[in-house]
C-alpha cells in the first residue's frame, strides 16, 4: 500500500462527502485506501459511506475526541508507506495525490510536508509559518492583532513577504493537508491528544524537526481548500466571548508550557 488517506468528520457529511467523491474521481494511479474517522457526529456520514464506497474503512467514536485523537485513530489503522491528512474541506484534483508522493520521494530527508493551498477563487492561502513566540497568537486572535505597528511582525509570522511560489523547509504547516512517511510518524509519535482543536500541527511539525525530519511545503502542488479561519481576529467584546477563541488559546497556553525550554 502507498498511500493512507484519512478524512476526519465532525458534522460535515457534506463536505467529507464530496472530498471522498473527489478522491475516487480523481483516479489516483497508485494503490491507496481512504480511511473516514467520525467524531460522533450522529449525521449518517458513515452509513452513507459503507453503502457507496464498500471499500472504505469508516471508524465512528463514541464521542467527538477532537482533531489530534481523530487522526490518530486513522494513523494507528493506516497500512500505507504515506499518510495524508485530509481536511473535508479539501478538494483533490487528478495527479495532486500522485505529485504529494513523488514530492516526497524526492526528498528523503522530508518526513512531513504540505501543499500549496488557495482559496476557491485561486488567490493563495498562507499556510506556512515561524514558530511564535509566547504573545504573538494571542496577539493574532484578538483585537490586538489590528494594532499597525505589530503589522510587520505578525505578516513575518505567516512568511507573507516570500511568494510560496517555491518549495522549501518551514518551521510548521497549516494542518489541513499533510502528508507525511509513516516511517517518520513511528519515530516522531502520533498527534499529540492533549490538543483538542488547535496547535496540534505546531506541535507535530516542532517534533518532526526535534528528531531530524525535515518539514517542507511542496509549492508544485495546489489543492483548493475552503477555509473558514473560525477564530479569526474580531472586535474585542466578541473574542471575548467566542469559545473558538479561547480554546485557540487554551491550546497555545498548553503549547508554550510543553516547549518553554525550547528556542524559538
Amino acid at each position: 500500500m502507498k498511500l493512507s488517506i484519512i478524512v476526519l468528520n465532525y458534522k460535515s457529511a457534506g463536505l467529507t462527502r464530496q472530498c471522498v467523491k473527489g478522491i475516487f474521481a480523481s483516479q489516483p494511479q497508485l494503490e491507496f485506501e481512504v480511511i473516514v474517522v467520525d467524531n460522533d457526529s450522529g449525521d449518517g456520514c458513515c452509513h452513507w459511506l459503507g453503502q457507496t464506497y464498500p471499500n472504505i474503512a469508516c471508524w465512528p467514536l463514541e464521542r467527538n475526541r477532537g482533531f489530534a485523537a481523530g487522526n490518530n485513530v486513522g494513523i494507528k489503522n493506516a497500512k500505507g508507506e504515506y499518510v495524508l491528512i485530509l481536511n473535508p474541506d479539501i478538494t483533490v484534483l487528478p495527479g495532486k495525490l500522485e505529485q504529494l508522493v513523488a514530492f516526497m520521494e524526492a526528498h528523503p530527508k522530508c518526513g512531513l510536508a504540505g501543499p500549496r493551498l488557495v482559496n476557491p477563487d485561486g488567490s493563495l492561502q498562507y499556510s506556512t509559518y515561524k514558530f511564535p513566540s509566547f504573545w504573538l497568537p494571542i496577539f493574532r486572535r484578538t483585537f490586538l492583532g489590528n494594532i499597525p505597528a505589530l503589522e510587520p511582525w505578525l505578516k513575518s509570522y505567516q512568511m507573507m513577504a516570500w511568494d510560496h511560489k517555491e518549495s522549501r523547509a518551514v518551521d510548521w504547516l497549516l494542518g489541513a493537508c499533510l502528508i507525511a512517511k509513516k516511517k517518520a510518524i513511528d519515530e516522531v509519535g502520533l498527534m499529540d491528544e492533549r490538543f483538542f482543536l488547535y496547535v496540534e500541527d505546531t506541535d507535530w511539525c516542532r517534533r518532526f524537526w526535534a528528531k531530524k525530519w525535515e518539514v517542507w511545503y511542496a509549492a508544485e502542488v495546489e489543492l483548493v481548500h475552503f477555509h473558514e479561519r473560525l477564530s479569526a481576529q474580531r472586535p474585542l467584546l466578541t473574542a471575548i466571548f467566542n469559545k473558538i477563541t479561547w480554546i485557540h488559546i487554551a491550546s497555545w497556553l498548553k503549547y508554550f508550557r510543553k516547549w518553554k525550554h525550547a528556542k524559538v
